[in-house]
């Protein structure tokens, strides 16, 4: 008898036997432990690739900009200091930073400025501050700080890492 009241529970509930219908309250919270753990281990990694690559992205536009004023300095013979508080026409010859989308997504802020003991006319030095109040103030790069890159070739960076560059 107790096969044939089995069986006609069973039936009862769409052929589903009464033991199958869900999980349990130890299975559930055992399945988010685990998530949980994955997501702890998964987001930190994430943020360095991250960053990492919105370094690379600051980097880029450092050597494009670069580019720019060499070939400034060869039609003008001096090269041309620049910032966020540059005129609109500079700001359209020398983006000043580092995103293709404009300051709101980028997160470096990028300055020109004469190398420290010359002129503006003998060495240019760019300088990629990353999130100030003019770009993604949120992105903060403590292992390189500012990146910086001369027209003699010097690369250099304010942070404590010495990888910042290839």
């Amino acid at each position: 008898m107790g096969v044939l009241a089995r069986q006609n529970r069973a039936a009862a509930n769409g052929g589903v036997p009464a033991g199958a219908l869900g999980f349990s309250l130890i299975e559930l919270l055992s399945a988010l432990a685990i998530m949980s753990l994955l997501l702890a281990l998964a987001v930190p990694a994430y943020h360095g690739h991250l960053v990492r690559a919105k370094r690379v992205q600051g980097q880029a536009a450092l050597l494009r900009l670069m580019q720019q004023q060499e070939r400034y300095y060869s039609q003008n013979n001096h090269y041309l200091a620049f910032s966020s508080a540059s005129p609109a026409s500079q700001a359209q010859q020398f983006p000043w930073w580092s995103g293709e989308g404009g300051a709101v997504g980028s997160a470096y802020e990028i300055e020109a400025l004469a190398c420290p003991g010359l002129t503006i006319g003998q060495c240019v030095l760019l300088r990629a501050m990353p999130g100030t109040s003019k770009v993604d103030a949120q992105f903060q790069d403590a292992d390189c700080g500012v990146l910086s890159f001369s027209s003699t070739g010097q690369r250099g960076s304010s942070g404590p890492a010495s990888h910042c560059w290839p």
